[in-house]
């Protein structure tokens, strides 16, 4: 048959993903993935520079998303399926792109590790996010803030001919245009996929992306590439360089042969092709390649130990098949990022599809002759050659103006499109795109007015570059602008000017606790932690004088609660964080990440055995963040008693 490009719908249980977090992100990010000056003596040169260049300070522009829970019902996904009679890929567009699945015909296999349900957890920069397929991660240091974001879709010529799906976006903690063309050749085993990052700039950008692969894993799965070290990163925040396969007593290119959730980068040779391998114990599996700009290789595993396997759970369903993910990407870690010239751009084209080795010779003592079989049957599937052809054929259609929609994405880069007039051939941002959320900037750039709010709502969401900040600053400086300047300020590093901006906004705001908030987490960082708490306590009495019903006001109570009860309980304000609580909504309370709050408060007032029953009792707290090690503190102060089962989230070895 020949390739076919059509839209479906996919329906999986699910949970809503909720309304986004309304609180600008302030704070500096968590990091997993951060080395101290000292783990960095010792790398190599380029290495070192890059984990130093230019790491994401916050979040801002992009709101977290952490509404969602873990009550799922039937949820219906828009796809895109791209079929010929060799392979069938299906691309949800309304979620980062995501590839779902891959499934191989001839032999009824499906390639890729298929989630069979929709459930968001705390892994993505910004939030939610959820595992299984092919994820396309730009951005940052760890899972996109896209994950669970749609992207615009079309139709667009391909290079054989035929149609391509091309996915686009403008990516906001960068400002960079990126785009993923799809597109499977009739008779072809293997999905192409060509990927381009721009830098319509002025100046250098710092850049990261890894294609992240989602792959079942067994007790004989095995991962391969072509290297024979590795950088072992694990959740002690520790980079080391390691010999491959074998490693600390175990073969680490089997995911469960580990005990604690770790990752592999490895050390692709120069001049070696660049290609990564899951293969069961008969040696069939997945096969990614790429051209020689995506240069970094990875294996991430969740490991055997308890942590490992409750979170596969958490992720998924019990009773599912675990997954590993192989990953693919620009530098040779995730920890680093690459700059990339003003007018500049990478691109690269990337292939998926099935292999079958010799499993003996997969699965033998040998590592270099289990390369070698890999390597072998990889050129035998799809030369080296054919890739770099594939490429080169690719590179001209890059620029095509798409066809027929099949999915629209957000209308930032619209924004940025009529501010700037720039030209991004093949990757167009109509007017047309532009919602609600980007209509006070619009006026703010036609106008040099921001407007107030029709109705009473929580403020909606910053633009901090440079430009934006510039017309901020210029603005009439009514409240609401003082408030959305101070985090712009905030953001570009100037925190006393920031402070200035929202103690001036706050004398005459009609709507004084988001700017309260602000002036909280700024002496939090300040080390003012007693001010800070006043603060919070000032803002939540003013947010219950004027919050409203529905989604939105829900999401703010949440937000500013949970942020609330914390600063007043580190000044052991047990009282004042009691009548914080006791004003939450029942709904709000009811959620596991409040029961976990109330588990805290409860000991703050000395009722551990009230704080025990509600472990006792149960409870899921469902934005609960990778490596997060709340639930077993809180327990260890409650008993010596080993950590049940169900809260063991633990992705490190314990440190007595």
């Amino acid at each position: 048959m020949a390739t076919t490009v059509r839209r479906a719908v996919l329906t999986l249980p699910g949970a809503p993903l909720g309304e986004p977090n309304p609180l600008p992100a302030l704070r500096p990010r968590a990091e997993t993935h951060v080395l101290d000056d000292r783990a960095r003596e010792g790398l190599p040169r380029d290495m070192a520079r890059q984990i130093g260049y230019e790491p994401l300070e916050t979040l801002l522009p992009v709101r977290v998303l952490d509404g969602y829970g873990r009550e799922r019902g039937p949820v219906e996904l828009d796809t895109i399926v791209i079929e010929n009679d060799r392979l069938r890929a299906t691309v949800l567009p309304g979620l980062g792109g995501r590839v779902h699945s891959l499934f191989h015909k001839p032999s009824g296999r499906e390639l890729l590790y298929t989630n069979p349900v929709f459930q968001p957890a705390d892994f993505a920069l910004n939030g939610a996010w959820f595992s299984g397929g092919i994820e396309w991660n730009i951005g940052a240091t760890g899972h996109t803030t896209l994950s669970c974001a749609p992207l615009h879709a079309a139709l667009v010529p391909a290079p054989d001919g035929g149609e391509m799906v091309r996915l686009w976006e403008w990516e906001r903690l960068r400002d960079l245009p990126f785009q993923v063309d799809l597109w499977l050749p009739d008779d072809s085993d293997f999905l192409y996929v060509g990927i381009r990052i721009r830098n319509p700039h002025e100046k250098t950008a710092p850049v990261y992306w890894w294609s992240n692969i989602a792959v079942e894993e067994g007790e004989r799965t095995r991962v391969v590439a072509p290297a024979e070290e590795a950088w072992h990163f694990g959740y002690d925040h520790t980079l080391r360089r390691v010999p491959v396969p074998g490693w600390d007593g175990a073969d680490r290119t089997y995911p469960l042969r580990g005990e604690h959730p770790a990752d592999y980068f490895y050390e692709v040779p120069d001049g070696a092709r660049r290609w990564i391998a899951s293969l069961d114990e008969s040696g069939q599996g997945l096969v990614q390649t790429s051209t020689d700009t995506l240069r970094g290789r990875k294996l991430f595993l969740w490991g055997a130990g308890r942590g490992g396997r409750r979170w596969q759970r958490w992720l998924t369903e019990p009773g599912t098949a675990g997954y590993a993910e192989m990953q693919a990407g620009l530098a040779r870690t995730q920890l680093e990022h690459v700059p990339l010239d003003p007018g500049g751009e990478f691109a690269w084209l990337e292939a998926y599809g099935p292999l079958e080795a010799d499993g003996r010779a997969v699965h033998g003592d040998d590592w270099r002759a289990a390369r070698a079989e890999v390597a072998d049957r990889l050129e035998q599937a799809l030369p080296r050659e054919t890739v770099e052809r594939a490429y080169a054929a690719w590179r001209p259609y890059a620029d095509a103006e798409p066809g027929e929609s099949l999915a629209g994405g957000s209308g930032w880069g619209a924004l940025e499109v009529l501010r700037t007039g720039m030209k991004l051939p093949g990757t167009p941002f109509p007017e047309l795109t532009l919602t609600q959320e980007q209509q006070p900037w619009l006026e703010l750039l036609r106008t040099g007015v921001l407007p107030e709010p029709r109705r009473v709502t929580p403020p909606g969401p910053t633009l901090v570059a440079p430009h934006w900040r510039d017309m901020l600053e210029t603005a009439p400086a009514d409240p609401l602008t003082e408030y959305h300047l101070g985090i712009a300020q905030w953001h570009a590093g100037d925190r006393a000017q920031a402070v200035r901006s929202w103690e001036r906004g706050l004398q005459l705001a009609p709507s004084r606790w988001p700017l309260l908030r602000c002036l909280a987490v700024a002496d939090q960082l300040a080390g003012n932690a007693g001010r800070a708490a006043d603060h919070y306590a000032e803002a939540f009495d003013d947010f219950c004088e004027e919050r409203r019903d529905g989604a939105q006001w829900t999401a703010a109570s949440a937000a500013l609660g949970r942020e609330a009860i914390g600063a007043l309980l580190s000044e052991h304000r047990a009282a004042a964080a009691r009548a914080v609580w006791d004003r939450l909504r029942p709904a709000v309370r009811d959620r596991g990440r409040f029961r976990l709050i109330e588990a805290q408060l409860l000991l703050a007032e000395d009722e551990p055995a009230a704080a025990r029953a509600l472990f006792d009792g149960g409870f899921e707290v469902a934005d609960l963040r990778e490596g997060e090690e709340t639930l077993n503190e809180v327990w260890a102060h409650l008993t010596d008693e080993p950590l049940p089962d169900r809260y063991d989230y633990r992705m490190r070895p314990d440190r007595d």
